[in-house]
């Protein structure tokens, strides 16, 4: 008899690429993880900017490539920004040789702080992108984050080469590729959850191709969500719930696992374009498009508004980030004035503000771990006939994207300070 054959191997999965060594977190790493808590911001003093970026998205042929938000990486160790000239910019905060945090005053105030780590472009405009939700720096396989472009598939970035790790397809019925318009990784990592007109589709994340799990969330007897799955966010609290908003001015409450409809909230005056939920997952917050407020919904009662925070959003159709702190206890959102406005989660009420730039700050983010939070500005422009060229040139505070220090109320070491 001839020599036994080995087993084939299974394919490998797109977060284990050959070309990254799997480096195992530290000890002191696990223990900061573990033990390290978001600090208490003292909001009565306005931050200040750390970092600072608007020449990277100057270009001749695009003269107003404004920004379509930014996103902290789920181990704060970078930031991702996303803009009209269809790049993804990933910046990494720039640590010294004994791991403290650069300082502003290190860079020129009139150029950008320093340039982005790695650029990718995209072949269309980006609908939406997501960090993979286990990622950190210490396991390279898994420092990825997925985008969806108009005409093309869900594609799974490698954040540290800039590379393609694989793609997620979905077909229509004329068996051509349809485009996702949103999309979100569940807590556990296992799956890629994609909004498209009137349903969704789960991708298994180890198997890229076409193979994919499709929900209608218009049921039978016409009730659920119609129209674009505009966002997607899941439960933080490990309660296998999701909420998905949709571009008929409704959002639906969905349990994971067999993406069963629990409810569905009306209320948005226009589309919703952002929902997240609370820390402790029994609120959900939701924000549209050519709307005013940011409603806070209990999802324990799920019958009316707690309450709404304003933002000026009124005549923009562009989606404007808002984001939870991670103590929970705050919000942030931007707005057409320029300002970023922060509120109690627990009364509603407004606690204060800060001017952010000089045109509509389309997004806004807390950093996960450090006393900082990032803004992107900028708003589609139509010049007129009339428009002069200095009044078309930008400054620096327009489409622009910054990085801000807050000032704990209390700090127990130097281990959160930019030195």
């Amino acid at each position: 008899m001839g020599a036994e054959e080995p087993p084939l191997s299974p394919p490998q999965s797109p977060l284990q690429p050959e070309n990254h060594p799997k480096t195992p977190p530290s000890e002191a790493e696990e223990e900061q993880t573990a033990e390290y808590t978001w600090p208490v911001i003292n909001y009565t003093l306005p931050p200040y900017r750390t970092y600072h970026f608007f020449n990277q998205f100057r270009k001749p042929t695009k003269p107003n490539n404004f920004l379509k938000g930014v996103k902290w990486s789920p181990d704060g160790s970078c930031f991702v920004s996303c803009s009209d000239d269809n790049a993804l910019r990933i910046f990494t905060l720039p640590y010294d040789e004994n791991g403290n945090l650069l300082s502003t005053c290190s860079f020129p105030e009139d150029t950008d702080s320093y340039d982005a780590n790695v650029v990718i472009n995209e072949g269309e405009p980006v609908y939406d992108y997501c960090w993979y939700s286990n990622m950190s720096v210490s396991n390279p396989d898994t420092c990825v984050f997925a985008t969806t472009a108009r005409d093309h598939p869900i594609h799974l970035w490698d954040a540290i080469s800039g590379q393609l790790r694989c793609t997620y397809r979905a077909y229509d019925a004329m068996d051509e590729i349809t485009a996702a318009f949103s999309v979100g990784f569940n807590p556990l990592g296992s799956k890629i959850f994609a909004g498209y007109n009137k349903s969704i589709r789960v991708f298994d994340v180890h198997r890229p191709g076409r193979d994919f799990q499709q929900h209608s969330t218009l049921q039978g007897n016409k009730e659920g969500q119609s129209g674009i799955i505009s966002s997607i966010a899941f439960s933080p609290c490990h309660s296998g719930l999701l909420a998905t908003g949709s571009y008929d001015q409704s959002t639906a409450i969905y349990t994971e696992d067999n993406m069963e409809l629990l409810y569905v909230l009306h209320g948005q005056e226009g589309g919703v374009t952002h929902v997240q939920f609370s820390k402790d997952g029994n609120y959900l917050y939701t924000g549209g498009r050519k709307d005013p407020y940011i409603l806070c919904w209990d999802i324990r009662k799920a019958v009316d508004i707690v309450y709404k925070l304003y933002r000026s959003t009124e005549t923009t159709n562009q989606r404007i980030y808002f984001d939870v702190e991670p103590l929970g206890q705050h919000l942030g959102t931007g707005g057409q004035d320029g300002m970023v406005h922060i509120y109690s989660l627990q009364t509603g009420n407004w606690v204060t503000s800060f001017q952010a730039a000089s045109d509509t700050v389309n997004g806004f983010a807390f950093h996960p771990y450090l006393p900082m939070a990032a803004t992107s500005s900028g708003h589609r422009r139509f010049e007129g006939f009339n428009d002069s060229h200095e009044d078309s040139i930008l400054g620096g505070d327009e489409n622009c994207l910054s990085v801000w220090s807050m000032y704990p109320t209390a700090v127990d070491d130097g281990a959160t300070n930019i030195s």
